[in-house]
Formats: C-alpha cells, structure tokens, sequence
C-alpha cells in the first residue's frame, strides 16, 4: 500500500523547489484565480498567459465584466477558443453581482451553482483563493492518479472516477499545506507526467509510482478507443455591397456561440466549393450573390472534427436577408471589422482581408 503521508511530502517539497512563476500564483483574490482557471480548462499554460493579463486589464472587476455587453467579453477572448467558457464567465459574474453582492462566493455548492464550474475547478479557486482544502480532479490530476496508482479502469467511466476522486481526497489530507498540494500535483501533471514520454527519471514520486513499477506509463490513463476525426470543407463568402461585407451572428448556444462569421457552410459531395457557398448563402440568408475570385484556404481543427474552409469574394447580387441559420446580420464597413468577435478561421481570413489592422 503506497504512502500518501510521504508522496504528499515528495510532492510539496519538490514544488518549493522548483515550480514556473505564473501570474495567477502571485494572486490569492478569487476573481483573477477564478479567470485562470476558466481559461486554463482545455488550454496551455503558455497560450494562457497573454490572454489572462489581456483580459483582466480590460475587465479588472467582476463588476466590470458583468457590465460589459457580451460581444465586448468575446472580443477580448478571441482566438482562446472553446467560446462557451466565456460565455459562462460572463453570465457567472453578472449572477455574482445579482446573488452574491459582487462578492465571489466562498461556499462550494454555491461555486458549483455558477456557470461553467464543476466540482474540481470550485476546489481549486477555494484552494487558492480563500485557503480551503479542497481535492483536484482536473486533467493533470487524473493523469497523475492513474499512473500513480497504476489504475487500471477507463478514466471516461464513473467508477473509475468516483477511485480517483478518494485518492486525490486521500493524498489531500496526507498534505501539510492544502495550496502546495494541490499547485504541486497540477504541476507535476504539466511538467513530469506528461501525456506522452513522462519524465520518469526526474520524478520526484517516482518511488511511489505502481505504473512506474509495473512498467505501464505508456498505458495509464485507460481511455476509448479514438474514433476516427472526420473532416469537412467549408465554403464561406465574404459579400461585398459597396465597401461594405455582409457579415452574420452564430446563435448563442453551441460551437462558436455568438461570434460574427462570413456567411457558409459544409461542402455535400460531388459539389463545387463555389456552389456551396452560392447554396448555403442562399439557404442561410435568402440572397443571391455572385461568386468570384478565392481569398484563402485555412485549416483548422475542432476537438472532435477538423475542416478546411474556403473563402471566396463575393458580390451581392439581390434579396433582402433574413437569418435563418443566425440570430442578426449586418453590413460592416471592411475598415471596421477588426470590430467583431470572429472564430478563428473567419479570423485568418478576416487577416488577408485587413493586413495592416
């Protein structure tokens, strides 16, 4: 049986000895901790940090970032991706400012009746924010468990969940110091225990490692069988009007919800992109356009799918719009669309468009 008291021991003395200096560490206030954390969900450290000083210094308050209308908010996230999580910050800290005063909650259920966060990122906020003790189970964390306990279950399944919920609880209490625990183990997952090729050599566990002794890195954690990605190419107009491009708003629930994007959609088979964009403009907006000369072709991919998207000039030809696919449109002076929030493909496109904006 493994040693919770000394791996937990292992653990925080290797944090304080060597560990990354993040902006977040510097902080114990809930409302910056709590942007890390949102934004750190599905995210690199090293894309995060840019975005999270960004951020805070255009929305310095949860009152101010519940003031902000929604599409400034998504302007300033753009490019991080996996919009929803911004969507939910938003509404959190205007639900904040309605129920709790304006004061981030310090309770954990009313962490968890917030928007956007779960059992695990209400722990780390109240973990590093307000000095509780609360167990981990982010994706670093399961890692970690799996190996160090050479857990032999698929992590996607609730059995295996609910063990790795008891022992990071066990390896919690076993810690003197409830912050460098958990700081140490999301770090170790970062840095050491990486997904592919961990650093077995340097690791500071490494004795109390059963993966490590089994020798079943490689195979820890135990999860489905990949599906195959599929992949799709899109066909999207930029209509011009003058010097004007139509542009519309994808709904606010669902992927991408509430960004602006060139009017298109998804190829069928045995159809020419320049037929898909004249089709899905005229389906998605009931207007006619003319299609001309290409602009670009960007790759990009989603975390269950990948597409290639195909940008065309394209003139308007008649119609009035009516959005059908999207709740508002709009024509936008080219100089000023740097203005809207856009995916990151449209955004790619939206660079070839405005190189020098």
């Amino acid at each position: 049986m493994m040693d919770a008291t000394a791996c937990a021991s292992a653990l925080t003395h290797w944090y304080r000895q060597d560990h990354r200096d993040l902006p977040w560490r510097r902080t114990h206030e809930l409302y910056p901790i709590w942007l890390s954390e949102v934004m750190l969900q599905q995210t690199r450290v090293e894309t995060v940090i840019d975005y999270y000083k960004r951020f805070l210094a255009r929305f310095p308050t949860i009152a101010s970032l519940a003031a902000a209308d929604e599409q400034a908010v998504l302007k300033q996230w753009e490019g991080l991706g996996y919009y929803s999580r911004c969507r939910n910050l938003h509404q959190a800290a205007q639900r904040i400012m309605s129920e709790h005063g304006g004061q981030f909650p310090t309770q954990l259920d009313a962490v968890i009746a917030l928007p956007g966060i779960g059992r695990s990122t209400a722990g780390a906020i109240l973990t590093f924010g307000a000095g509780q003790r609360h167990p981990l189970l982010d994706g670093n964390v399961k890692r970690v468990l799996s190996r160090l306990y050479d857990e032999p279950g698929d992590i996607t399944k609730s059995d295996t969940l609910k063990r790795l919920w008891t022992k990071t609880e066990t390896l919690l209490i076993a810690a003197k110091d409830p912050y460098t625990h958990n700081q140490a183990i999301m770090e170790i997952g970062a840095r050491v225990c990486v997904p592919k090729k961990p650093v077995c050599t340097t690791c500071p566990i490494q004795t109390h490692c059963k993966a490590y002794v089994a020798g079943t890195q490689a195979e820890r954690p135990v999860r489905p069988a990949r599906k195959k990605i599929p992949h799709h190419h899109i066909g999207v107009g930029v209509i011009w009007r003058d010097n004007q491009v139509l542009i519309q708003r994808r709904p606010p629930e669902g992927l991408l919800g509430g960004l602006w994007e060139f009017p298109g959609g998804k190829q069928e088979p045995e159809e020419s992109i320049e037929t898909t964009i004249q089709r899905e403009i005229e389906e998605e907006l009931g207007i006619n356009v003319s299609v001309g000369e290409p602009i670009t072709v960007v790759r990009h991919a989603y975390s269950h799918f990948r597409i290639t998207l195909h940008a065309y000039h394209c003139q308007y030809v008649e119609g009035t719009p009516v959005p059908r696919a999207a709740t508002d449109w709009c024509w936008a002076p080219v100089e000023r669309l740097n203005e809207y929030a856009f995916p990151k493909a449209n955004k790619a496109v939206l660079q070839v468009l405005t190189p020098n904006n």
